[in-house]
């Protein structure tokens, strides 16, 4: 079953008062340890979001936007007065940000990543119709994973069910169609632990490989000994992936 919006939002929700000065919503973020606030009217409503990305271009301190005369026509008018009202704002409505984006309590975890991407937010209101009943934050996700995430000090006390061949064996499967799988890799397991050697392209793919390696059942440590591309295979005696590397064609190998 999918992780719902329910199941990790924050429910105990503070709230700002768009007629409110920016200077309370800072006192509010600051007291609750907040980053962010949900906007609402006279009646309650949900109007938009003030965080702490609004206070970053501020008159006050001197870091509200300036451009040049090419660059303020380039911009725009329309671009230039929103500009200076959410440096020059003194409401809170005057600075927050308008285009809300909201989500339901059953709203599964994997919709609720693909929304905070595509709209670049950190924060999103769980509303039951017009009633904001939640805040689902990116610090949210962190119990969840905690939660579900494998512990690597209790994989090692398990009863090892698999021994170490097999385990060396879904390690390899477990980057074998990878494009960042290492040239000329050896996998060596000793009672759980992963000792793995071969040549890798960066140090992102080096990462890639032993965390693929780490999530195998049963793997309880894994020792790195991979280098960073290119490395000579024959030093690995060809290893468990190899790479042909395509050679330089000489004159002798063209067509008479």
């Amino acid at each position: 079953m999918p992780i719902l919006a329910h199941q990790i939002m924050s429910r105990q929700v503070v709230t700002v008062s768009v007629a409110a000065p920016v200077a309370d919503a800072i006192a509010i973020m600051l007291g609750h340890h907040v980053s962010g606030l949900p906007v609402v009217d006279a009646a309650g409503r949900v109007v938009g979001i003030i965080s702490e990305g609004d206070f970053i271009r501020r008159a006050e301190i001197g870091t509200e936007r300036k451009r040049g005369r090419w660059l303020t026509f380039i911009a725009g008018a329309d671009r230039v007065a929103l500009d200076f009202a959410r440096s020059h704002g003194r409401k809170v409505g005057e600075i927050m940000t308008r285009n809300l984006v909201t989500i339901g309590e059953d709203t599964p975890l994997a919709e609720i990543v693909e929304i905070m991407e595509a709209h670049n937010v950190k924060r999103l209101p769980v509303m039951r119709g017009d009633s904001l009943v939640g805040m689902v934050t990116r610090t949210d996700f962190l119990p969840a994973v905690a939660h579900l995430a494998p512990s690597g000090q209790n994989s090692s006390q398990e009863n090892f069910s698999q021994d170490d061949n097999r385990i060396r064996e879904l390690v390899i499967a477990a980057m074998a169609d990878a494009t960042w799988r290492p040239c000329a890799m050896n996998v060596d397991v000793q009672d759980g632990v992963v000792s793995l050697r071969g040549s890798v392209k960066s140090d992102k793919a080096r990462r890639a490989v032993i965390i693929a390696a780490e999530n195998v059942p049963c793997v309880s440590k894994v020792e790195d000994d991979l280098t960073i591309y290119p490395a000579p295979e024959e030093e690995y005696g060809g290893g468990d992936f190899v790479s042909l590397q395509e050679e330089t064609s000489e004159a002798d190998d063209q067509p008479l």
